[in-house]
């Protein structure tokens, strides 16, 4: 196999920076029509894996590794929000984990400093990979982002369907949680949560702290509940040291087939 290739790329005035990587995972920046009336910019990471490999969400799970963004060589640009298209859910000898088999795109909404100043997006990143083993990458490119890129629009709009929506815990309508209780005594209460979803779908759901240091474990299904709905449970477990989880909120993120939803709970 071919060494991670580790470097900038000069700066590409088009819609898409050149791709950075190797043979096993390769990665670029590629830019998007702005949005219509919005004050960021639209553009998007986009993960090229092999076959056999993958790579982690936001929340990588029990054995995943944490990506890292680093923006700060950019230049006219205020901040950079990283979206997450819904995840999946695979185990093995290892534990857990939690990220995407196949190639990933993730949207990027891009804050100028200066509306009227073209803005030069530059990005140092740090991932992992995993076939049988796991594998650190690192890669560093920079885009210039133009007024007008549609040339990757449909891939962007795409992933940007799948970044899950905002919901709230008791929403009533299409893919819902439909509710969260608990049980068992503090330190380590059990949850319990329902999820609403089309018929003949399959659902999950996944679970995170408030912070990135916390490690929820990965909700089970717990069978049907009535009406259909699905019921997962979890255990309030992997809280960092000395943090009382009570009053900690929850994101709860649900996903079935083309859909994802989240909504927040706080552990009263």
């Amino acid at each position: 196999m071919s060494a991670p290739f580790i470097g900038w790329t000069r700066s590409h005035a088009a819609d898409a920076s050149a791709w950075v990587g190797n043979s096993r995972s390769a990665l670029r920046l590629i830019a998007g029509t702005p949005a219509s009336g919005q004050s960021f910019l639209r553009a998007g990471i986009e993960i090229r894996l092999a076959p056999g490999w993958k790579t982690y969400w936001r929340y990588p799970g029990d054995s995943g590794i944490a990506a890292r963004f680093d923006f700060a060589r950019s230049t006219n640009v205020k901040s950079v929000e990283v979206a997450w298209p819904a995840p999946h859910a695979w185990r093995d000898d290892a534990g857990t984990s939690i990220g995407y088999k196949d190639n990933v795109l993730l949207p990027l909404r891009v804050v100028p400093q200066n509306p009227t100043q073209t803005v030069g997006l530059a990005l140092a990143f740090d991932y992992a990979i995993c076939e049988r083993v796991c594998v650190p990458e690192s890669g560093s490119t920079e885009l210039q982002l133009s007024a007008s890129a549609p040339e990757h629009d449909a891939a962007l709009a795409a992933a940007e369907a799948r970044v899950p929506k905002q919901s709230v815990v008791g929403a009533s309508t299409g893919l819902a949680i439909r509710a969260v209780t608990r049980d068992g005594t503090w330190p380590h209460p059990r949850i319990m949560v329902d999820v609403a979803a089309p018929a003949g779908q399959s659902v999950d759901l996944f679970a995170e702290g408030p912070t990135p240091d916390w490690a929820l474990p990965l909700p089970e299904p717990a069978g049907e509940a009535r009406d259909g709905i699905h019921r997962f449970t979890f255990d309030i477990d992997g809280v960092p040291p000395g943090v009382d989880p009570k009053g900690a909120t929850l994101r709860l993120t649900a996903v079935a087939g083309a859909d994802a939803v989240e909504a927040s709970y706080r552990l009263d």
